[in-house]
């Protein structure tokens, strides 16, 4: 349920009425994503995504991520493009939230990922880093590696509890894989959460990437790396080098990677297994019984990390 602020008709009139997109012809919520409150919304001049953005997002980072997007989409990346009011401003407040509204992209997210999906990917993730190397503002990513541990240290006293020993596993590989991360690779704007559910297809093709609220100006091999732990991965958890070639074929084919990013590979793709398992494995632990999303399980992410540690150099990955 993605769902967590309710629109009253009167508040939505309203707030309409601040925008030239015409009058409202349908509005429903949508049953996707777990961090904001997401309308699709249908006007006489076209669909639109209305988004509320809740507590758990920083407002003052908004402006950045909507800059990112317009940029991007005026360099002809497929992506939501934020609708100004007729003020001029992107971010307006509706029913105690700030909002936006952007336009609607067509297409559906794979439900189950195969090979054909992921040579495409692989090319828009690295159009999405090409086209954004001349957005001049930068953004720290707020789950780097920097945020790791702290974030471990909120959910050691009960990680024995999702699996004995997990404490001091977390605790080795964390300190193994911060003191091995690569500092001088070639950094940009990265996604840094370029999951299944935020990329569609249309035809075959990729029609556009959404969800841009994790974006970051950080190494463009760990967004890669991202890519890899998100869609390389069989239902088993055994790890595809079939698509994790064909992913980094369709990244190449548009930006090369240098020796340095080759070798990093490894302990990039540790680093984003283990950033996901720390987020997911903390909302795990401290979400309230009857909250509306249902916490992910981080064992997932446990078990691409044990694959990642087996990784030798970039071969492990088809390189």
């Amino acid at each position: 349920m993605a769902v967590y602020t309710e629109v009253t008709d009167e508040a939505l009139a309203a707030f309409l009425a601040g925008y030239a997109i015409g009058e409202m012809v349908a509005f429903r919520g949508i049953a996707e994503g777990v961090e904001n409150s997401n309308y699709a919304l249908k006007t006489t001049q076209g669909d639109f995504i209305l988004t509320l953005y809740e507590k758990r997002v920083n407002t003052a980072d908004l402006p950045w991520f909507l800059g990112l997007m317009e940029h991007l989409a005026a360099r002809g990346l497929s992506c939501p493009l934020p609708v100004r009011a007729r003020d001029g401003q992107n971010l307006n407040p509706l029913s105690g939230r700030v909002a936006a509204i952007t336009t609607f992209l067509p297409g559906v997210w794979p439900r189950r990922v195969t090979v054909d999906h992921c040579e495409p990917l692989g090319a828009a993730l690295a159009q999405l880093h090409l086209a954004g190397q001349d957005f001049a503002p930068r953004r720290a990513n707020a789950l780097g590696p920097d945020a790791w541990a702290p974030l471990l240290d909120k959910s050691l006293a009960h990680a024995d509890d999702v699996q004995a020993g997990l404490s001091a596993e977390l605790q080795e590989n964390l300190a193994r894989i911060t003191a091995a991360w690569p500092r001088d690779l070639p950094v940009g704007h990265i996604h840094a959460d370029l999951f299944p559910d935020n990329v569609f297809f249309l035809n075959g093709k990729i029609s556009g990437l959404i969800d841009f609220y994790f974006a970051a100006t950080d190494i463009y091999a760990y967004d890669i790396a991202i890519c890899l732990n998100a869609w390389c991965f069989e239902r088993d958890f055994s790890f595809n080098v079939t698509k994790s070639r064909a992913l980094l074929r369709g990244y190449l084919a548009h930006r090369p990677l240098s020796g340095a990013e080759r070798a990093a590979l490894p302990v990039l793709a540790q680093g984003a297994a283990m950033r996901f398992l720390l987020t997911r494995l903390y909302d795990w632990l401290h979400t309230p019984a009857g909250a509306l999303v249902t916490p992910k399980d981080p064992m997932d992410y446990y078990r691409r990390l044990r694959f990642h540690n087996t990784a030798l150099d970039a071969s492990s990955y088809g390189l």
